[in-house]
């Protein structure tokens, strides 16, 4: 990493061909190194101050003791422009998706409050840990490892053997009582 600057005395027209040359010098090659690619977008957007600063210089009126600099095609119309286009697209898109995929992330929530799987009346689950902790997740009823039926307690209470799972494993927030499946 390195930074470059141009320092003289400069008619409009060739301070506008150095700057265009560094501009594009730095879309192509300020991308090369690790801590770089963080600050090569700040320097293109701080060489625009530049910029400012040459348009302020009037036109040239009388020929200097050399012709002046050809100021060539503007910067994205020249091949390192274009092609620094790509890092420039894949820094917009992480800016962009990082906080799109925050707000996704905040607007759907997980998947049943703590990030355990939700239960339904009327479905079958299995518990991987041993009672009174409950590891529980939905199974299929004709499953030789459904081991309870989700029964819903505003149905009636809960039998004297049923469990009762945790608020955690429903959508609304109450418990649901689990009665165990003959095998």
């Amino acid at each position: 990493m390195r930074f470059l600057r141009r320092q003289g005395v400069f008619c409009r027209t060739c301070a506008l061909a150095s700057f265009r040359d560094m501009q594009a010098d730095t879309m192509v090659m300020g991308w090369w190194g690790p801590l770089s690619v963080l600050i090569t977008p700040f320097v293109l957007l701080a060489n625009l101050s530049a910029l400012s600063g040459i348009r302020r210089i009037p036109e040239p009126v009388t020929p200097g003791w050399r012709p002046p600099l050809n100021p060539g095609k503007p910067v994205f119309r020249r091949p390192a422009g274009i092609l620094a286009l790509v890092p420039l697209g894949l820094l917009g898109l992480v800016v962009l998706a990082v906080p799109l995929l925050l707000l996704v992330g905040m607007l759907t929530g997980p998947d049943g409050g703590d990030g355990h799987p939700t239960l339904t009346a009327g479905s079958c689950a299995r518990n991987d840990a041993p009672w009174p902790e409950q590891s529980l997740r939905p199974v299929g009823c004709g499953s030789s490892q459904a081991q309870y039926r989700v029964v819903d307690p505003t149905d009636g209470p809960c039998a004297t053997r049923d469990h009762i799972a945790y608020p955690e494993y429903s959508k609304d927030g109450v418990s649901l009582c689990l009665h165990p499946l003959k095998r």
